[in-house]
């Protein structure tokens, strides 16, 4: 992942890099996504850990990743005697694309507030309003 925005805008990107962007989902846990919308069913922690050829506990942490970033729905199915057992399935790609978009959104306007405060306070220093303005120029001064 870059470091900073201008290099994230020039590298190549595909939309399965939105699932790290967002989540900062790991390799294993896109594969894992993918694995749930290719499915024709829910699958079981077990059946994932098969077909990713991992350990059991290795495919639950990433089933649970994907649970907190929200793209990933359990179920619980019930069987006679009341065992249970979970599945999962990816959410409706509508749901996780707002999600993404209402965060997108957020982010805008927090970075759209910074950069107004960012203006503020560096156009008061260059006027010589500001504090770090006055101290610039005292530091100067102390060098002569």
């Amino acid at each position: 992942m870059p470091d900073a925005m201008t290099e994230l805008l020039q590298e190549e990107m595909r939309c399965e890099n939105l699932l790290d962007c967002f989540h900062g989902l790991s390799k294993l846990d896109k594969e894992v996504f993918g694995l749930l919308v290719e499915a024709d069913e829910p699958m079981t922690v077990d059946g994932i850990a098969d077909e990713i050829d991992r350990e059991r506990t290795t495919a639950y942490r990433s089933v649970r990743r994907l649970r907190e970033a929200d793209v990933v729905e359990r179920e619980q199915i019930s069987q006679e005697g009341g065992s249970y057992y979970h599945v999962f399935s990816p959410r409706d790609a509508e749901e996780i694309a707002d999600a993404m978009q209402r965060t997108l959104n957020d982010f805008y306007a927090k970075m759209g507030q910074l950069i107004g405060e960012f203006r503020e306070k560096y156009a008061a220093d260059e006027r010589g309003g500001g504090a770090g303005g006055s101290a610039t120029r005292l530091d100067a001064q102390r060098s002569r």
